[in-house]
């Protein structure tokens, strides 16, 4: 038996995908620049979000996509097994920690993409109970490009974050760090 090849469209879309869900997390990251544990945990607005539990929140999402993506989720979870602190940065926590779990994440997500021989396969998701009581499917591009809509959204949140923080300028970090070369 011939080994399954991808698609030559797939790789180039694969790779288009990809390059944008990086760019994304990149700029993410860019907001998080300089700041301490104690900032990271601090709410500068009348929401509930910090730029710490932000970090913590999208690590969390990419290691639960690739769990759906890899068959490891479970099929159902409760209330009671959802974590309360699942997006807070709590005090055992340091942002070196919640950063570095992103990255390992993000280059497990990733790593899982590439090798995934076809983008259309379908995977049926955990039922939450807000989940709709009929089992819903998604292919691995949908879960792909719900990733990148889940960082870009967060990352609107994080500018409005650390400028109520400290003023600080995600767009102004990636034009200094694009002159600096990285």
């Amino acid at each position: 038996m011939e080994p399954h090849r991808t698609d030559v469209s797939q790789q180039g879309e694969r790779q288009d995908l990809l390059e944008l869900l990086s760019d994304q997390r990149t700029n993410f990251l860019y907001t998080l620049d300089g700041l301490t544990d104690e900032q990271a945990r601090t709410r500068t607005t009348a929401s509930e979000l910090t730029l710490g539990g932000l970090v913590k929140h999208l690590g969390d999402v990419q290691r639960s996509w690739l769990a759906v993506i890899d068959g490891s989720a479970p099929a159902e979870v409760s209330g009671s097994e959802l974590d309360p602190d699942a997006n807070r940065m709590t005090e055992e926590e340091s942002l070196d920690a919640l950063r570095a779990a992103f990255a390992e994440a993000a280059e497990t997500l990733d790593r899982a993409i590439r090798r995934e021989p076809d983008l259309d396969r379908e995977v049926t998701l955990p039922r939450y109970p807000w989940s709709p009581p009929e089992p819903i499917t998604w292919t691995v591009r949908h879960i792909l490009l719900h990733a990148l809509r889940e960082i870009c959204h967060h990352s609107g949140h994080a500018d409005i974050l650390r400028e109520s923080l400290d003023g600080a300028s995600t767009t102004l970090r990636m034009m200094e760090a694009s002159v600096r070369g990285g």
